[in-house]
């Protein structure tokens, strides 16, 4: 691997400002059509491999196998990215423009600065390394292998949907999926020490949900108690002083056997008995911090929020957009009950778009194996844990032609670099980038 070429490749994906917006017609088309043309020049032996453009930009590759139609792996990750705009006035901005690409430190500290770094050009430039590698040697993998690489995740993924849904139309059935998710992590599990590789059996289903308050207007001058914006305060503050119940899933309980080694103190014991300590134990998380609370219950956060059109004018509508990420064994149908029970009178609740939990894939099996050994040789120290991640990713619909849908960013992450995701100075260190082109590289002899 020449790793000063594959910084320099990551880099130029980097600086091309593929931003996804709620509103397609606000996104910049031109630079979706960049960032294409760029993978072509950066990967000509990938490009060869003539990717189809499904769904208004979204890409599939297909690396044909020593037996084709076998069991197929897909190797997946999104070319979009979240905004990147500093709020005017605000401190605390980006300390690197999000989209120069800027290389700082020396060694372990050197570090890619830039909006997509993880999340996830970072991810797919690692796939397009280790894949350029091994044509460039020859390889033909036992099995096809496809490419599919959205360009709308980070706004519902159409475009990944889309794939799902030519695959299945030409009767493809995946025997591995690999997408974004869970990464290498330390200290995330109170009282685990050492590294943990977050392996996502599943995800979190997802809604979006309306808050609406209606009052009669007016002028500002003569405001009236209880008005529209009033109604919606006490509603939020409902929600969020009223959080949904904390359970564990059996993906979790698996997660907290598999880590019970490494587990300090009383902790070693209430992790392996995980099974027979449940509710006490999602007690306990549902207690000790954002990730950990989040991992056992569904969640919900008001993102955006809409009053009157002036200054001096009393709201007649006010409204909130509720982020519901919900937990696996619940419904889209339950969590909007629950929003519904908890707001009480007076609010209307809307479901804007929802989807349920998927189905878990195994902790087991040859592709799981595959997956493991595959950690193991690039990550030696690490122990490989099943988990249910929290956000949603494009893996979701590839559920549909595949038992093993698995979510794992192989990248060594800190505290820090989890939390600049979707907020300012993403970053990578360049070690940990390629490190995860070595472990694409290895899951490819294993595929």
């Amino acid at each position: 691997m020449d790793a000063e070429l594959a910084v320099e490749h990551l880099r130029a994906l980097i600086r091309i400002p593929t931003v996804s917006r709620m509103a397609p017609e606000l996104a910049d088309e031109a630079a979706f059509v960049e960032f294409r043309a760029e993978l072509a020049r950066l990967y000509p032996l990938v490009g060869a491999l003539r990717p189809e453009v499904v769904g208004g930009g979204s890409l599939l590759f297909r690396w044909p196998g020593r037996e084709p139609g076998v069991d197929p792996a897909v190797l997946m990750a999104h070319y979009d990215v979240v905004p990147a705009d500093d709020v005017p006035g605000r401190t605390g901005g980006w300390t690197h423009p999000p989209f120069a690409a800027e290389v700082t430190g020396e060694g372990a500290e050197r570090r890619v600065w830039g909006r997509g770094a993880i999340d996830d050009k970072g991810m797919l430039a690692s796939i397009l390394e280790a894949v350029e590698a091994a044509l460039s040697e020859g390889v033909t993998p036992e099995r096809d292998i496809y490419l599919s690489f959205g360009h709308n995740e980070e706004t519902q993924g159409a475009g990944a949907e889309a794939i799902v849904d030519l695959l299945q139309s030409r009767g493809i059935r995946c025997g591995l999926v690999i997408d974004e998710g869970g990464a290498i992590v330390e200290g995330l599990l109170p009282g685990v020490e050492g590294q943990i590789a977050m392996i996502g059996l599943s995800e979190k289903g997802i809604a979006g949900v309306e808050l609406i308050a209606e009052k009669q207007g007016g002028h500002a001058a003569t405001p009236a108690p209880n008005g529209a914006t009033a109604l919606l305060a006490r509603a939020i503050l409902r929600l969020e002083s009223h959080p949904s119940r904390a359970e564990l899933p059996e993906p979790s309980i698996a997660m907290f056997e598999a880590v019970a080694a490494r587990a300090s103190g009383a902790r070693r014991w209430l992790y392996r008995n995980a099974r027979r300590l449940r509710r006490p134990l999602a007690w306990v998380l549902a207690r000790s911090g954002p990730e950990q609370a989040a991992v056992v219950r569904t969640t919900r956060a008001v993102t955006r929020l809409r009053g009157s059109a002036g200054d001096n004018v009393l709201a007649e509508r006010a409204t909130a957009m509720v982020n519901v990420r919900i937990a696996t064994g619940s419904t889209v149908e339950a969590a909007m009950d629950d929003i519904r029970r908890v707001v009480g009178d007076g609010i209307e609740v809307r479901l804007v778009y929802g989807s349920d939990p998927p189905p878990v894939s195994r902790p087991d099996g040859p592709a799981w194996d595959a997956l493991t050994r595959a950690i193991a040789e690039v990550f030696p120290r690490t122990i490989p844990s099943p988990f249910i991640m929290i956000q949603a990713s494009d893996a979701r619909y590839f559920t549909r032609i595949s038992d093993a849908v698995y979510r794992f960013l192989p990248f060594d992450l800190t505290r820090g670099e989890r939390e600049a995701l979707h907020a300012v100075d993403e970053s990578i260190r360049v070690s940990t980038y390629l490190d995860g082109i070595r472990f694409f590289r290895r899951l490819i002899d294993e595929l």
